[in-house]
Formats: C-alpha cells, sequence, structure tokens
C-alpha cells in the first residue's frame, strides 16, 4: 500500500494527473486535476483501489483529504468516483456541517448521489468526522495557474473536468454561459466557480 509519491507533474487531463518518480508515471486520479501545474514538483497522497480486474490510485492534496476520502468509502453505495466527485467541492467543512445536521438536501447535489445514498452517509459518518481537525484551513488550497492561451479553453477544459466527475451534459449545458460571463486566469478557478453553482441547484 502507498502512502504518498513525491515527484513532478507531467500531465493533467480533466480525469487524471501524471506524476513522474524515478523514470516512471504513475496515472493518479484526483477531485480536481487542474489544481495542479505541469512541471511542478508535488507530493500526492495515494490510496490503492485493487479490484479484480483493475488497480487504479487516487490522489490527494493532504492527509485529511485522504481520511474523509476513506471515511466516504466505508459508506454503502459510495465507490472511488462518487468519493472524488464529492472532495472536489471547495466546502468540505460544509459537507461535515451537512452531514452531522441531517441535511440530505445538501449531499444529493453531488453527482451520483440520490436520497437514498445521502441518508446512508448521514448514517455512516454523523458524528464520526471530528478527528479530521479544522476542514476550513483546506478550503481553497489550489495549484499555480496553468500558463494557457484564452479563457475559453480554460471553460471547455472546466466542463470536461465536470463531466468526469459525473455531472451530466444537460447541467452543464446550463453551467456553460454563466462560466463564460465569468472572468478567471486559469481552468483551476473555472472549476472551482463550477462546482459552487453546482451545489447552489
Amino acid at each position: 500500500m502507498y502512502e504518498y509519491i513525491n515527484g513532478k507533474i507531467t500531465d493533467v487531463s480533466p480525469y487524471h494527473i501524471v506524476v513522474e518518480n524515478n523514470g516512471l508515471g504513475y496515472l493518479v486520479y484526483v477531485a480536481n486535476p487542474f489544481s495542479y501545474q505541469v512541471e511542478s514538483q508535488q507530493k500526492v497522497y495515494l490510496y490503492q483501489a485493487v479490484r479484480d480486474n483493475d488497480i487504479s490510485l487516487y490522489g490527494f492534496k493532504n492527509k485529511v483529504e485522504k481520511q474523509l476520502f476513506l471515511k466516504l468509502l466505508n459508506v454503502s453505495g459510495i465507490g472511488p468516483k462518487s468519493a472524488l466527485a464529492i472532495l472536489a467541492s471547495d466546502d468540505l467543512s460544509g459537507l461535515v456541517t451537512a452531514i452531522n445536521n441531517d441535511d440530505d438536501g445538501y449531499l444529493v447535489k453531488f453527482p451520483g448521489i440520490g436520497k437514498k445514498t445521502a441518508k446512508q452517509i448521514i448514517l455512516d459518518l454523523k458524528g464520526k468526522l471530528a478527528d479530521l481537525g479544522n476542514l476550513d484551513q483546506l478550503q481553497g488550497q489550489q495549484g499555480l495557474a496553468l500558463d494557457l492561451a484564452a479563457e475559453n479553453q480554460y471553460v471547455t477544459e472546466s466542463l470536461e473536468a465536470l463531466l468526469a466527475l459525473g455531472y451530466t451534459k444537460t447541467e452543464l449545458k446550463k453551467l456553460k454561459p454563466k462560466l463564460l460571463d465569468y472572468q478567471a486566469s486559469s481552468t483551476d478557478e473555472y472549476l472551482r466557480y463550477g462546482l459552487k453553482l453546482l451545489m447552489r441547484k
């Protein structure tokens, strides 16, 4: 089992990043790939998921994010993809508050989370997240802005990343005009703004 990897980010896509270490490139699924900058050196905390026909790596910016991911995986009906989609939200403290306050309406805003799963999250995790520490300190942690050509490219990449997280094309079609009206200088910023708007629906 891996704890973390220290290496250079060599590729960023809507679905994953690639971290190079000692000549090997590790494909790592992360909640927000565009918060990582190509050619930067990063310490990425890892979780290795082993299935019958697949071995995948999931990455996190810090230990707390990884701990929350592992707690979500323990909930019946939550897989790695759903857990990553939940972690993609900047509002981790809001997530914990929703769980502790039985707010299933907040939880169903995440892609792939229905009423039944939302209630299961609350049932399994309510009162069990105090050991995660101060989540407010983690909000808005982002990498350096990617040096890309134009804002419409940022919007396109952010929409691709949201689609990878599980949001529907219908949801993203409604979101796109709002992103185009927003002024930002990186894909990461557009993605975070898009997630905030999707969580208000």
